[in-house]
């Protein structure tokens, strides 16, 4: 059952924007819709939101050059998705974690990224289904 946050979070169409726009790889512009959610939310899903907006700004680093801020960011953001339910709001949190965790690997020991797949946030399978 979903609290009044995550229904009101979901119903948000900033949430589905900024949700696109991560998926595109338009980090800077993604980060402002999840800021914005995220100063808003004071319940359950603020660190998801948090979480996120730290894994955007983490690939704006990584697209910057600054990889000691995209590896310091990834790490935080990915502690923070991974104490959240894998079903929140209806994404697949767990598919976030799994990439982040590779991007954080590879960052962690000086690899390259290049080959690393994007991070994208998908519906869990079976949502919205009919």
């Amino acid at each position: 059952m979903l609290d009044r946050e995550e229904q009101a979070l979901i119903a948000d169409p900033r949430l589905a924007e900024a949700i696109a726009l991560f998926n595109q790889g338009s980090w800077y512009a993604c980060h402002d819709g999840f800021e914005a959610l995220w100063h808003e939310t004071a319940g359950p899903m603020r660190p998801l939101l948090q979480g996120l907006l730290q894994i955007a700004v983490a690939q704006l680093h990584l697209e910057r050059g600054n990889r000691r801020g995209a590896l310091m960011l990834t790490g935080e953001g990915l502690g923070r998705l991974r104490r959240i339910q894998p079903g929140a709001m209806g994404l697949d949190v767990s598919a976030v974690c799994s990439t982040a965790t590779l991007w954080l690997e590879a960052l962690q020991q000086g690899h390259s990224t290049n080959a690393l797949p994007r991070p994208r946030i998908d519906p869990m399978s079976g949502i919205g289904e009919q």
